[in-house]
């Protein structure tokens, strides 16, 4: 799962254009950094996986609208991983494509990389097929748990 977290961040910081590459962000301890500025960033959760493409636009519109300057959202393993090895992400489920349109509505994305998602989603949003591993133990520090990440 990490690595495929790892690899699904790589990708996403290449489809960024290069201004937001070239963007700055650090943290003086009581504020996050911007280019140097300090920030407090208002942010509101849209979970990809509950919406359609085709209303991502308009509600992060909405959410500009709204005030806020960033997106947050989990980032779903038991739907990208439905199956062991068998990766999804497409249609609802394309987070590429999720934060492009973050991106070109003038927000910043905060991808909050699981492996448990606390969003009254199925399973914490673990795959069910952990379940059929041999001394597995989710949510503990369990050395089969561990090997999985």
């Amino acid at each position: 799962m990490a690595k495929s977290l790892i690899l699904v961040a790589f990708v996403c910081s290449f489809l960024c254009d290069y201004s937001v590459l070239s963007t700055q962000v650090s943290h003086d301890g009581r504020a996050i950094t911007i280019d140097g500025q300090r920030r407090v960033l208002f942010s509101g959760s849209i979970h990809y996986p509950r919406s359609t493409p085709e209303m991502w636009p308009d509600l992060m519109q909405k959410a500009k609208e709204g005030g806020l300057d960033a997106i947050e959202t989990y980032v779903f393993w038991n739907a990208h991983e439905p199956q062991r090895g068998q990766y999804n992400f497409e249609g609802n489920l394309d987070l590429i494509r999720f934060i492009k349109e973050i991106q070109n509505a003038g927000l910043y994305a905060i991808l909050r990389i699981g492996p448990y998602v606390c969003a009254e989603w199925n399973y914490g949003g673990l795959p069910a097929w952990l379940r059929q591993i041999p001394g597995l133990q989710m949510r503990t520090n369990n050395r089969p748990f561990e090997v999985i990440l």
